[in-house]
């Protein structure tokens, strides 16, 4: 059985420390930052001279020009963990923890949301209060009425594991934030496309089978599950813009949605991608197994009229350069694996 968030208990923190935030060039802890997001997230910051310290459960697999700690945040007791990071002395900590899917509700609660739960309790321990900025998804709200944007006002009513965990972890931190307890900011930051894209994602799947073809002059063919749903996709750089502009924006009781503010038809996503490879290619669709053609529409647009009133942010990348420095990255590191001194550990 899934249990609910645990209680944030612990005395009241201490005030914020002075010269806190993006402009005072402070050090940034960012927790997950070796994922797709937390990368960028990393670069963003670095880039507005901050220290950058990357804390995750293993080593990064690719070297990162950071101070990385290996630091199991939901492992740590509540203490222990508070002291670790208080000897850090961040001025802002990211909790960019996620997760995979196809995990079930326990084991996602377990990768999701016990972390945050477990850091919050920390935080109200340490002797001066970093300001937080937490990553939540989009899909905590749930199911989404078509033609609608979905803002901080609606009723999330999730219906995945991912969904549920990631709802209680961001609501974790916006109680905390409302009782005086932490001083946070949620970003319910919607899909993400850009470069770095992960090979198990969409974007990815299809780069497979474009790369499998490349230079042959022969068609790729493309096979996927039918491409009905119209999403929001925004760049990860831009999301990175968003943490970066959270870190000194006022503490929040209510979440922010990053996107683009726009509905975009997934098959336009895959041919807009298809397009920028040069690749000659034929997507076929495949309904999926037991599913009909019926059913509700899937549809997700983010109200992104708060972001730019309490962060001052807004999106700057179109969905075309998105995906094309996406392909870029792809491509490149499709060549750098293949190139035979690689192959051989050369």
């Amino acid at each position: 059985m899934v249990n609910g968030p645990e209680p944030i208990h612990g005395p009241r923190p201490a005030e914020p420390r002075p010269g806190a935030g993006p402009d005072a060039q402070g050090r940034v802890l960012v927790l997950g930052g070796a994922g797709y997001v937390g990368r960028h997230v990393c670069a963003a910051f670095a880039a507005r001279g901050h220290e950058v310290v990357v804390v995750g459960r293993r080593p990064p697999e690719e070297p990162m020009p950071y101070r990385c700690v290996t630091l199991d945040v939901a492992g740590t007791d509540t203490r222990t963990l508070a002291g670790l990071l208080d000897s850090e002395r961040p001025d802002t900590v990211v909790n960019a923890i996620g997760s995979i899917w196809g995990r079930t509700d326990a084991q996602m609660w377990s990768a999701t949301a016990v972390p945050t739960l477990r850091l919050l309790d920390a935080l109200t321990l340490m002797s001066a209060t970093p300001r937080l900025v937490h990553l939540g998804s989009v899909l905590e709200y749930g199911p989404v009425p078509p033609g609608t944007s979905i803002g901080g006002g609606a009723t999330p009513r999730p219906d995945t594991a991912y969904g549920r965990s990631k709802l209680a972890a961001s609501e974790a931190v916006l109680r905390g934030t409302r009782d005086g307890l932490v001083e946070g900011v949620v970003l319910r930051v919607s899909n993400v496309s850009g470069p770095g894209t992960p090979r198990i994602s969409l974007l990815g799947q299809v780069a497979e089978r474009l790369l499998m073809t490349a230079g042959t002059g022969t068609e790729a063919v493309v096979e996927l599950s039918r491409l009905r749903a119209h999403r929001d996709y925004v760049d990860v750089r831009d999301v990175a813009a968003a943490v970066v502009a959270a870190a000194c924006a006022p503490a929040s009781a209510e979440p922010v949605g990053i996107g683009r503010g726009e509905a975009v038809p997934v098959r336009e996503l895959v041919d807009l991608f298809i397009e920028a490879s040069g690749i000659p290619a034929r997507v076929v669709e495949r309904p999926a197994p037991g599913r009909e053609f019926g059913g509700r529409e899937d549809w997700l647009r983010v109200d992104i009229a708060p972001a730019r009133t309490l962060l001052g942010w807004e999106p700057r990348r179109s969905l075309k350069e998105s995906v094309s420095d996406c392909w870029q990255e792809m491509a490149r590191a499709h060549r750098f694996r293949t190139t035979p001194s690689n192959r051989s550990g050369g």
